[in-house]
């Protein structure tokens, strides 16, 4: 796995920074169908990341403690950084 993780839900891209990850894990919390901590304790995406609305996303990208979460909407513009 890269440092660098992205995927794109709906119509937001949502990128993790697994170097900067602690997994503090509250993009867990917000969002369990999304993201989940791999056996090092650092976050990434599920297999199939469920359905989960636009801000609950946001929501869980923006409860990231050390802004290891990027979400970025259809044409770019940063939502959470």
């Amino acid at each position: 796995m890269t440092d660098l993780s992205e995927r794109r839900i709906g119509e937001l891209t949502v990128r993790i920074d697994r170097l900067l990850c602690v997994g503090f894990a509250d993009c867990v919390a917000e969002a369990p169908e999304t993201f989940e901590l791999d056996e090092g304790g650092i976050a990434e995406f599920r297999a199939d990341p469920g359905q989960v609305s636009r801000e609950r996303l946001i929501r869980a990208c923006a409860a990231c403690p050390v802004d290891a979460l990027s979400v970025l909407d259809s044409d770019g513009t940063p939502l959470v950084s």
